[in-house]
């Protein structure tokens, strides 16, 4: 949950606002992919690709601006696709996640008089029967609810073992409220589902149907507590975590009462070096928990941003680290299944071993890269990328010539582009939660290299899979022995080949090459029997309306057949 503003409240929406949120989503999405499909796709089709590079990143950044204001004025789960905007470094330009970093500070507090009466009618008494006090300044707030201090009756406290709590009660309205934003949400997928560049990446309704069940599920505080204790069976034995404390009898559907763990933000830098703690030692301990999340647990927690990372410093250990790690908030969470999580460790491996060959693999196996792709020049791609930039940290990256990222992305960017790459499901949350990661571990210090924390990771799991790799070699020598006793047959059909003049021999980046060079040749052509004709029927038609009118129709057909080549390019 994000920090509190207090200069402004949030009122309780009604029903008669629903349709009006919906239609003002859509509008907004409707006349972004607008400008979208004109400067990324039309412009360039006509040879003024140089007008759409030019407005480029003014165009980002007011994007991100009108969506930042829009997920502030609606709330709901505009703020969570804010968020997720915010935290894709990756692939995201920085004129979008800077302007959006902030959201998760950003949300108003319900008043207090709303909170007490959703939660009374859950807990079926009024607070000061069922609570021996409630804080009514909140601790937090965020886009589906808000928490409040609060202390527990004595004979509560005695049952619990606890005294300080927190009591997590949802916004009243937001069921309706994320039923409207998923229903826009649904409609902008089946509009970009139907844009070859987007469908061909991504199937965008069954992600929009992930976002909506993990949203669905975070709006059921008894999903999210249940969640709470099976995260702290995974790291019941793990001195470097901690997870608070369900009061089963104090939480229903829409109220959740933890035990009161509240400590050092991890991202607090003052704080922390206040407590003797080092923020460098911090960042690679937080990522390897990550990691056992997601490589070994394969259940993780995939809001890992810093307003639900706490650091508690541990004063009764005598030895050892005298710190925690506490994660609260786990209404949002994935499941890595067994198949995607075999391929996540082998691309971890092949990263941190520097191996193009086997990235490529591991990508393929995890489902991001179609079975039927052609890797050879891909691999390639991998193997020059680790050459040159393997093992490179933010900073050290930082400090690379501009110009060599430019080159690497003369070269390959077209191949890069032409393979068919995909984001398979269960995938929207992996991505979140190593984005975020990335993000806290660099806040933490700034020199963090995550190979440091990647590399002695890789070979653990290298050690554990041992079994593993040596029924790989098997398989693979078996595969060798297989290929031995083909050879000679395929050596006798390639020299038929080569006598009857039956062999060719291609060459993928040249025919690439070649036919880009015609369809700008032809693209050109037609722009400029376009420009021509309609420039002509402009300057006829002062003296022959007709005439003018016809040559001003005509160039329609140079314009529709350049649009077309370019169309058969994409």
């Amino acid at each position: 949950m994000a920090s509190v503003r207090r200069d402004r409240a949030d009122p309780v929406p009604g029903a008669g606002n629903n349709r009006a949120r919906y239609r003002r989503i859509l509008r907004f999405a409707a006349w972004h992919l607008a400008l979208t499909w004109w400067f990324e796709l039309l412009l360039p089709r006509i040879g003024l690709a140089r007008i759409a590079e030019r407005t480029r990143t003014r165009r980002m950044r007011s994007f991100a601006q009108r969506f930042h204001a829009l997920a502030v004025d609606l709330g709901g789960l505009m703020i969570k696709v804010g968020q997720f905007l915010s935290s894709r470094l990756d692939v995201l330009p920085p004129e979008i996640t800077t302007e959006l970093e902030g959201l998760q500070d950003e949300v108003p507090p319900v008043p207090f008089a709303a909170i007490r009466a959703l939660a009374e009618a859950e807990l079926g008494a009024p607070l000061s029967k069922v609570f021996a006090s409630v804080e009514e300044t909140p601790i937090a707030a965020a886009s589906l609810g808000q928490a409040h201090r609060a202390q527990l009756l004595p004979a509560d406290a005695a049952d619990a073992g606890l005294h300080s709590v927190v009591v997590k009660v949802q916004r009243p309205g937001i069921d309706a409220i994320v039923d409207v934003d998923l229903a826009a949400l649904r409609k902008v997928g089946g509009w970009l589902s139907h844009v070859r560049l987007v469908s061909a990446r991504a199937d965008m309704p069954a992600l929009v149907e992930e976002f909506a069940q993990t949203s669905l599920e975070e709006i059921d505080y008894l999903h999210e507590a249940v969640n709470a204790e099976r995260f702290a069976a995974d790291f019941a034995d793990d001195d470097r975590v901690t997870v608070p404390d369900v009061v089963w009898e104090r939480t229903t559907r829409r109220v959740l009462t933890l035990e009161d763990v509240t400590a050092i933000k991890i991202t607090d830098l003052t704080a922390l070096l206040a407590a003797g703690i080092d923020p460098a030692e911090v960042a690679p301990v937080f990522a390897s928990v990550m990691f056992d999340q997601l490589f070994t647990e394969g259940f993780f927690h995939a809001d890992p941003h810093p307003g639900n990372i706490f650091v508690t410093p541990n004063t009764h250990s005598a030895a050892g680290r005298p710190w925690k790690l506490t994660f609260i908030d786990f209404g949002m969470m994935g499941e890595v299944p067994p198949s995607t999580r075999s391929g996540l460790r082998k691309l971890l491996i092949a990263a941190a071993s520097r191996d193009g060959k086997g990235l490529v693999t591991a990508i393929r196996d995890v489902g991001v890269l179609v079975p039927s792709a052609d890797s050879a020049e891909l691999e390639r791609a991998m193997t020059h990328l680790f050459a040159r930039f393997g093992g490179m940290g933010f900073a050290e990256l930082r400090e690379v010539d501009p110009r060599e990222f430019v080159d690497f992305a003369a070269e390959f960017g077209d191949l890069v582009r032409s393979l068919p790459f995909q984001l398979p499901e269960n995938f929207l949350l992996i991505i979140r939660a190593m984005s975020l990661t990335s993000g806290v571990c660099s806040s933490l210090d700034a020199r963090f290299n995550l190979w440091d924390s990647v590399e002695p990771y890789a070979a653990q799991l290298l050690r554990d899979e041992r079994g593993n790799i040596l029924q790989d070699v098997a398989q693979q020598a078996f595969d060798a022995a297989g290929v031995a006793l083909r050879l000679p047959k395929r050596l006798d059909e390639l020299l038929t080949r080569i006598e009857d003049g039956s062999l060719s021999v291609a060459n993928p980046r040249l025919e690439r090459q070649v036919a880009r060079l015609n369809r700008t040749a032809q693209r050109s052509a037609s722009a400029l029997v376009f420009g021509a004709l309609l420039i002509a029927g402009a300057v006829v038609r002062a003296d022959d309306t007709v005439l003018g009118s016809v040559l001003m129709i005509a160039s329609a057909v140079p314009l529709l057949h350049g649009l077309w080549v370019g169309r058969r390019g994409l």
